[in-house]
């Protein structure tokens, strides 16, 4: 059944399942930049995301929030995670009551260290809560947009929403899965952004696959010790949104965070790394955040915590390696 839908942000991932859901639903897509808007309202491409791909007529493209939002009953948060807060905030005075939100976003906000689902409950009203649905998994825009088979995972507190949302954006290609483990499909989203930028050190500094695979399994198991202490089922890492999304963020080309591992490694300053990128690599944010949960809850992250020394200019790439190969001998399991 067609349903109204809104989604908010026009970057790749925005745009791409903006591209999906017009298969089947009236689409609104919500950009800041009235330039782009127009364009694509003009033109039928987004000029600066995913620009070869043709935008079907049912997708709208404006960068009023109100018009985006007045009447839809599926609205789908893609902005990085710094401009969730103020977006969803002007957002809330539009939103029907019977809506259903979508977060895609995969980071935890500086300074306040909130996962996504806490920043969207602190900022709308208590009736959208239960209707908070968060969507993760191993998901490159540009195969979404290609139509290569993707499969996520939709957690929400209440099974029912995520079903609904489930069928309304699953399609022969996009299958999504439902999960109850809002805090641990958050954090893996999150936090595999960190373990990829180590992976991409690794790469850059062509240590080899033996190390690229050590790192990529002992970085999972920081993220489920963390998550844990923090209340999520540890079968959640094992899943989509835990190792799925970790393998595709460690080892795709795609992968931003993963690119700004390997400059890192090839000597280039993080400042000018992150200035070239066109899209927001997370995994530069969510290490301090990462670092700092860890340290607030009393849980051990070495990975973590070399990665944030790195982008901190505390030490070079080639003292991480050294720092993580001369720790303490200890049993796998702690």
């Amino acid at each position: 059944m067609a349903i109204p839908v809104a989604v908010l942000g026009a970057g790749s991932f925005g745009t791409c399942l903006a591209v999906l859901c017009a298969r089947r639903h009236d689409v609104t897509l919500w950009t800041r930049s009235a330039r782009i808007a127009e364009a694509i309202r003009r033109d039928r491409r987004n000029p600066q995301y995913l620009s070869d791909i043709v935008l079907p007529e049912r997708i709208h493209a404006t960068p009023d929030l109100g018009e985006a939002l007045t009447g839809r009953e599926l609205v789908i948060c893609a902005v990085p995670s710094h401009g969730v807060r103020d977006v969803m905030k002007r957002a809330a005075r539009h939103l029907s009551g019977e809506a259903l939100v979508v977060s895609t976003v995969k980071g935890i906000e500086v300074g306040s260290w909130m996962r996504m689902d806490q920043v969207l409950q602190e900022v709308l009203d208590t009736r959208h809560h239960p209707r908070l649905v968060f969507l993760s998994g191993p998901s490159f825009a540009r195969e979404v947009a290609d139509r290569r088979p993707t499969a996520v995972t939709l957690a929400c507190a209440v099974e029912a929403f995520a079903i609904s949302v489930q069928q309304s954006i699953s399609c022969p290609w996009f299958r999504c899965y439902t999960s109850p483990d809002v805090i641990g499909v958050e954090l893996g989203g999150a936090l595999k952004n960190v373990i990829a930028i180590a992976v991409g050190i690794c790469d850059g500094l062509d240590l080899g696959q033996n190390a690229r695979a050590a790192l990529m399994t002992r970085g999972l198991r920081e993220i489920t010790r963390l998550g844990v202490q923090l209340g999520a089922d540890p079968l959640t890492f094992l899943g989509l949104a835990g190792m799925g999304d970790l393998v595709l963020t460690c080892t795709g080309d795609l992968s931003r965070n993963r690119r700004v591992g390997m400059e890192l490694a090839r000597g280039r300053k993080l400042a000018e790394v992150v200035e070239s990128m066109r899209e927001v690599a997370e995994g530069v944010r969510t290490t301090r955040a990462a670092c700092a949960l860890a340290r607030e809850n009393g849980v051990e992250m070495p990975i973590c915590e070399g990665v944030r020394m790195l982008l901190d200019g505390e030490i070079a790439p080639e003292q991480a390696v050294g720092i993580l190969m001369s720790r303490q001998l200890r049993s796998e399991n702690e």
